[in-house]
């Protein structure tokens, strides 16, 4: 068994080590900028042996007594072979994983497995070749540990005096090298970040480490407390309600957010309201937006109606996206809550306060509801009914591995509008088209090489909008809708910043009935687009959201969480918090995604800590909900 472990600790360490020294030379020019190689195999030496020793754990200090015997050697050879493949496995999928998320494998790794078939037909119809060759790389690696750590190899007897000195010494090698320091708190991934790239600082991770401090951190629905800090709760609160603009005495003391909007609109009769939630749809792809001018039909509808040209993203997943446009609840480093167990019920939403004022809800959605749990929470959160594709009335023409295409989606939705009649409706339609690997009709656009590419998959998305937008304008409907377009984040969020300000970027507008023509260039979040929407269809009332209502008020602010770190934009000021660091402020600049540290202003570092906590608050204490109804 002692020389099984030995023969595993050298075999992984030099794979490993193999592994991020390639990675580095990869993407070179940010390790260069970065700092070097140095502080990521000194680094990742660290995390690698701190790990490792976890695993040896069992073995290492029962081989003194076992090592001797056949059958302890037989489970010790198959324990180290598995752990063995688990490294490889999870390395072998980090270049594509780095291609598509710009980080070493997380949780975003493993919280789809409960989604097999969409995940499988993605990896099938998007990645054959390199599925191809993960597969011959895994079995020939498997092989060579298979080979390396045989199970025959019998350790010398020990003396019976000898055993428990050989077992206090294993066990005190493994505590230090699985705590990894002499200093207060044990190593952590925080310690072997050197630099403000967050991608370049997953590199001395490995990424079974990175997918197990993932999934430890999803069990246990972390809490912003134990990520940034704490702040006495009257603080936050108080710092919350005033950047929120609430005056007065709360509404209700147990959940201070509570307050009451007054809509500027005021209808006639009541106003459809329809969110159409794109995919995926940055605004680097935006041409009105400074984007590469992939699409002219949103770009036309932003003259015709109210577009905010500075709006941002809360997160860089489609249920962050979900979870700030249809809530308003902002960001937090656990999952949305749409996936969180104590949101699935009496958490506000759009559909249940709209509910409260006669509006029958819907949820529309190309492909199947239960994908990131949008079903159970849609349904247990006000919503009437949730159409996915099984329930579309209208047949779909094409259905690729998300579901079916966009102008289906749309075909679905001008089918229930057009039968809705005076009875007022909130509908949100979410589409599926432009994520990898971007299927979409033939025949549709003038499609440039190689077809199945973000860039094609926007123009897609981009036609289907306008030819909804072209049948809607000439529908009964038109006149009594009011739209709200807005990207639940952007396709890829990448870059050599702690928040890549940037790949937030999203276009949002609002168009339809008493919808102003103007061009917004006010800074704004997704958080903000709920309040504005109430506003514009002159629905007052009572709720939680901590957004701006953008026709009285100008929040002058982003808020964005990237992975674990957290990003609140003030002006050009970008204030960002780290786990178990110092805050840090950057000027920023979005020609050429500027970022410049400067000296970090206290009291926005405190605004910002307070808006981080503040969400988690709320979750844990279940207070983001309506009033009860008498």
């Amino acid at each position: 068994m002692r020389q099984l472990t030995w023969r595993f600790l050298l075999l992984t360490l030099v794979f490993l080590s193999l592994s991020r020294l390639a990675l580095s030379l990869w993407l070179w020019p940010r390790v260069s900028d970065a700092g070097g190689l140095w502080p990521i195999l000194f680094g990742g030496w660290r995390i690698d042996l701190s790990l490792l020793a976890m695993v040896c754990v069992l073995p290492t200090l029962l081989s003194p007594w076992l090592g001797h015997l056949a059958w302890p050697t037989y489970l010790t050879a198959w324990w180290y072979r598995l752990w063995w493949l688990l490294f490889v496995l999870l390395e072998i999928s980090t270049p594509q994983f780095i291609r598509e998320y710009d980080t070493r494998p997380n949780r975003l790794y493993v919280e789809y497995l409960d989604s097999p078939r969409e995940i499988s037909a993605m990896l099938w119809h998007g990645y054959k070749g390199d599925l191809l060759v993960a597969v011959i790389v895994l079995a020939v690696l498997g092989w060579i540990g298979l080979r390396l750590l045989p199970a025959q190899r019998l350790d010398a007897r020990l003396k019976l005096w000898l055993r428990p000195l050989a077992t206090a010494l294993a066990f005190a090698l493994l505590f230090l090298a699985i705590r990894g320091t002499l200093a207060h708190r044990p190593l952590n991934a925080a310690q072997v970040a050197f630099c403000s790239d967050s991608m370049i600082n997953t590199l001395p991770l490995n990424s079974l480490y990175n997918v197990a401090h993932a999934i430890r951190g999803m069990s246990s629905e972390r809490s912003a407390v134990e990520v940034y800090g704490n702040l006495p709760e009257a603080e936050m609160q108080r710092i919350v309600r005033e950047t929120a603009g609430f005056e007065g005495a709360m509404l209700d003391p147990d959940s201070p957010s509570l307050h009451r909007q007054q809509a500027s609109a005021a209808p006639a009769k009541p106003l459809q309201v329809v969110i159409i939630v794109e995919e995926s749809l940055g605004a680097q792809y935006v041409g009105s937006l400074g984007g590469a001018g992939l699409t002219p039909e949103l770009d036309a509808l932003g003259e015709q109606g109210w577009l905010l040209a500075r709006a941002y993203a809360t997160g860089t997943r489609s249920a962050r996206g979900l979870e700030a446009i249809n809530t308003g609840f902002l960001p937090t480093p656990a999952e949305a809550v749409l996936k969180l167990p104590r949101s699935q019920h009496g958490f506000f939403t759009l559909a249940d306060l709209l509910g409260r004022s006669g509006y029958h809800s819907r949820f529309i959605y190309g492909g199947e509801a239960h994908f990131d749990n949008m079903k159970a929470f849609f349904l247990g959160n006000g919503f009437d009914e949730v159409i996915d594709r099984p329930k579309f009335a209208v047949k779909p023409g094409f259905v690729g591995s998300w579901g079916a295409s966009d102008e289906d989606m749309f075909n679905e939705l001008h089918h229930r509008l057009m039968r809705d009649g005076d009875t007022p409706n909130f509908t949100v339609a979410f589409s599926v088209s432009n994520h990898t690997p971007w299927e979409y009709p033939a025949g549709r656009i003038h499609a440039t090489a190689p077809a199945a590419s973000v860039e094609n998959s926007v123009r897609y998305a981009d036609w289907s909008l306008g030819r909804f937008f072209a049948r809607a304008k000439k529908s009964p409907y038109w006149s009594r809708t009011v739209f709200l377009v807005a990207a639940d984040h952007d396709s890829r969020v990448f870059g050599a910043s702690l928040v890549p300000v940037r790949h937030f970027h999203i276009p949002a507008v609002f168009l339809g009935a008493g919808v102003p023509v103007r061009r917004d260039e006010r800074l704004v979040s997704q958080i903000d687009l709920a309040p504005t929407l109430l506003s514009l269809i002159g629905v007052s009332g009572i709720h939680p959201m901590l957004g701006a209502d953008l026709t009285r008020r100008d929040p002058d602010r982003a808020i964005m969480q990237y992975g674990d770190n957290y990003g609140y934009l003030k002006g050009d000021q970008l204030l960002v918090l780290q786990p178990e660091r110092a805050p840090t402020q950057y000027r920023y600049r979005a020609e050429g995604e500027k970022l410049s540290p400067v000296a970090v202003d206290p009291i926005l570092a405190k605004t910002a800590l307070a808006h981080a906590l503040w969400p988690s608050w709320a979750y844990r204490n279940e207070r983001y909900a309506l009033p009860a109804t008498p």
